[in-house]
């Protein structure tokens, strides 16, 4: 004859059977995982960051950067807690302390994590770009909220989506309070950081534009997620400046003018291909995250690669732009305009438009390598072979590029500055190998999940 079990032993077999024990605790896994929940919302987040980087004053290329990174950090921490095996940031970046953030109640409570995310990837945005951000650009991130909300609540308790979504705009705040100590906070109300006072040195960086002074000249100081990548991330000095025709900086400029002068259409289109001009685009960052989106949508991503994904480029992006701006205001070096018109040729033009900051090294290169690492990391299986073909820029009316791999894509956009005339071809070899290092650090010394 059979037993039954009584109604009190078949609980307690049900709530043993619902959890697991872990670092001795027991913690009921009631919640999905964020494996399990699709990634599309959380790739139509980063494409409206792209718009408002574009529509909002003060959002030059560094300040670019530093929104995106802190808008990946917010994302990967709304949903950590709730995968099984994945570590924090905190005590992996600099200045982040388990402390800071608030934990999730996962041993007692059942959470939506994609729920959390749509409401920590809300908040973070209205807070990175709170002062200047357009009102059409506020309904929009309350627009798509709405949306996100509606669709992911969707036969969900309101308990757990209340509860979800309290977390995930809890983890904005923390992440943005973090922020505010890095010392880049509101850095787009003052982006040329005046006052400045200029070197005097020879070679010395003139005004190529509208612009009469240096953008950013203090960013070295921000707090990089790693500081490794500020102490180890800094170049070999540039050829010695000289003006004597037989010198190598000499040489350096010379290239410049041929290559310029004698451009094929194959380097004007990668030229203005890769310029991405702040105001106009949403800046070489936004550039590559934009890449990043269309690799998560190809590879069908759910929310767990996502959160990896835009955390591991925004925290590569924003270190990148802390060291080359270092090197830059290191060097305070002239560009290629300035050098040429009063050595080589009164009557050269570049390409494409001259950025007003210093010129050694290139920060284009130096982020398009750091991201080049990253996707790398994420989405090749060791050999680096990748092809692809970068279709990001067509809403900005560019036709589409093609790729054998990562490396080949950042040397492309390390090129394009020299064929538009606006660096050296040692500011992009040098930007390059930063690069490369800024993002190897950062696919190898944070502890990252090892599967999506």
């Amino acid at each position: 004859m059979k037993k039954i079990l009584s109604p009190l032993l078949l609980v307690f077999v049900l709530l043993f059977i619902g959890s697991c024990t872990k670092d001795g605790e027991t913690i009921f896994m009631t919640s999905k995982s964020p494996l399990e929940y699709e990634g599309a919302f959380a790739q139509e987040w980063f494409k409206l960051e792209c718009t408002i980087v574009k529509e909002t004053p003060g959002f030059f290329p560094p300040q670019a950067a530093r929104a995106f990174g802190y808008t990946g950090a917010a994302l990967y921490e709304s949903v950590v807690q709730g995968w099984d095996g994945a570590r924090s940031l905190a005590g992996q970046i600099n200045g982040l302390t388990r402390d800071m953030l608030p934990q999730a109640k996962t041993d007692e409570f059942e959470y939506n994590w994609a729920l959390a995310a749509n409401a920590a990837l809300a908040d973070i945005m209205r807070k990175m770009f709170e002062t200047n951000i357009t009102v059409e650009n506020t309904l929009a991130i309350d627009a798509l909220e709405t949306k996100w909300k509606g669709r992911l609540s969707d036969d969900v308790d309101v308990a757990i989506v209340d509860r979800s979504i309290e977390f995930g705009k809890s983890i904005a705040a923390a992440i943005y309070l973090y922020s505010k100590t890095d010392g880049g906070h509101q850095s787009y109300l003052n982006p040329f950081q005046l006052p400045y006072t200029w070197p005097t040195i020879n070679g010395a960086w003139i005004p190529t534009g509208a612009a009469p002074n240096p953008l950013a000249p203090f960013w070295e100081n921000n707090r990089p997620f790693l500081a490794v990548n500020l102490a180890q991330g800094q170049p070999a000095p540039h050829a010695a400046y000289s003006t004597d025709t037989n010198s190598e900086f000499y040489k350096e400029a010379m290239n410049v003018y041929n290559v310029v002068t004698n451009a094929t259409s194959e380097q004007r289109e990668i030229a203005e291909f890769w310029a991405d001009d702040p105001f106009n685009t949403c800046t070489p960052t936004g550039h590559t995250f934009n890449i990043m989106t269309q690799l998560l949508e190809e590879n069908d991503a759910n929310l767990g690669m996502c959160a990896v994904g835009y955390a591991k480029l925004g925290i590569a992006e924003n270190d990148a732009f802390i060291a080359c701006w270092k090197t830059k205001y290191d060097y305070f070096l002239i560009r290629p305009l300035s050098y040429i018109r009063q050595n080589i040729d009164p009557n050269f033009n570049t390409l494409i438009g001259t950025p007003p900051f210093p010129a050694y090294t290139s920060g284009h290169s130096m982020e398009a390598a750091a991201g080049s690492r990253v996707f790398t990391d994420m989405f090749t299986s060791g050999d680096g072979f990748y092809p692809f073909t970068d279709r990001t820029q067509m809403q900005f009316g560019f036709s589409v590029r093609n790729f054998n791999n990562f490396d080949e894509m950042a040397t492309e956009c390390g090129n394009s500055r020299l064929y538009g005339g606006i660096h050296y071809n040692m500011d992009n070899l040098n930007g390059l190998k930063m690069g490369k290092s800024v993002g190897d650090n950062v696919v190898k010394m944070i502890k990252w999940p090892k599967s999506f």
